[in-house]
C-alpha cells in the first residue's frame, strides 16, 4: 500500500509517467420490446425487460496527474486485449524512459500473459517499457483506474441499454474523448484528514473528502 501512496505523492515528472489501468465488465442489452418515444406532458418509457445479448469490457485508463486518458472499450479483457491496452500506453508514452503503471492482480496482469501473446522477444521488450506497482490484494481501490471506472459507468452508460460492440466502443470513444478534453485529473488527499488539492481542472479526489481515512481499513473511493 505504502509503495502506491508514495508514487502518487510524487511530482509530475514526464520522463516517468504515473498510468492506472483497471478493467470494468460490461452487459450488452435490448429492448425485448420497443418503448415509448418522449410526447408533450409524457416521458420516455422503456420495458423492464430485456435481451441480453453477451458481454464486453472497457479499459480504463487514465495518468492521475494530468487527466490523460486512454480509456477504450474491447470484446472481452483476455491475454490479447490487456497487451492492446499496454501497447496503447507504451505508444502514448514513447518518450518516457519508464512508465509507473499501477494495477490490480488479475491473472492477466503479469509478464508472463504478454510474453504468451507477443512472444519471449517482443514481450519482454513491451514489459520492460513498464515498473508495475500491483495494489495489495484486498485495496484495489487504490488503483484511482476504478475512478476513471466509476465515471466512465455513471457519465457514459448511464442507464442506456448497449446492444452490441461497435456502439459500445464509439459511445466509449466518444465519452473518452470529451474527458480528455476536459483534463479532469485525480486530485492527491491527505489520507488522515481527507482533505484533498480539488481546485479549478476539474479534478476528482483519491480519498474521500470531509471525513478520516483509515491506512489500515479499507475504503471505498468517492468522487
Amino acid at each position: 500500500m505504502e509503495d502506491v501512496l508514495r508514487l502518487y505523492a510524487r511530482k509530475l515528472d514526464p520522463e516517468e509517467p504515473v498510468v492506472c489501468l483497471d478493467e470494468r465488465p460490461v452487459v450488452l442489452r435490448e429492448d425485448a420490446r420497443r418503448g415509448e418515444p418522449m410526447a408533450p406532458g409524457k416521458l420516455t418509457r422503456t420495458d423492464y425487460e430485456y435481451v441480453r445479448c453477451g458481454t464486453a469490457n472497457i479499459f480504463c485508463i487514465v495518468e492521475p496527474l494530468t487527466g490523460r486518458r486512454l480509456t477504450f472499450a474491447t470484446a472481452n479483457r483476455k491475454a490479447p486485449a490487456f497487451v492492446r491496452a499496454l501497447r496503447k500506453v507504451a505508444r502514448r508514452y514513447r518518450t518516457a524512459r519508464r512508465i509507473h503503471l499501477v494495477m490490480d492482480n488479475l491473472n492477466i496482469h503479469s509478464r508472463a500473459s504478454v510474453e504468451t501473446v507477443l512472444g519471449e522477444l517482443d514481450g519482454h521488450r513491451l514489459w520492460r517499457r513498464f515498473v508495475v506497482h500491483y495494489t495489495p490484494k484486498h485495496a484495489s481501490w487504490l488503483d484511482a483506474a476504478e475512478l476513471e471506472a466509476s465515471l466512465v459507468s455513471r457519465e457514459c452508460l448511464g442507464r442506456r441499454r448497449i446492444s452490441s460492440l461497435v456502439d459500445l466502443i464509439s459511445l466509449v470513444a466518444a465519452c473518452a474523448g470529451d474527458a480528455r478534453r476536459s483534463r479532469r485529473r485525480v486530485a492527491r488527499a491527505d489520507p488522515g484528514t481527507g482533505t484533498d488539492n480539488r481546485g479549478a481542472g476539474g479534478q476528482v479526489s483519491l480519498w474521500p473528502t470531509g471525513t478520516r481515512s483509515s491506512m489500515r481499513g479499507r475504503r471505498t473511493p468517492t468522487i
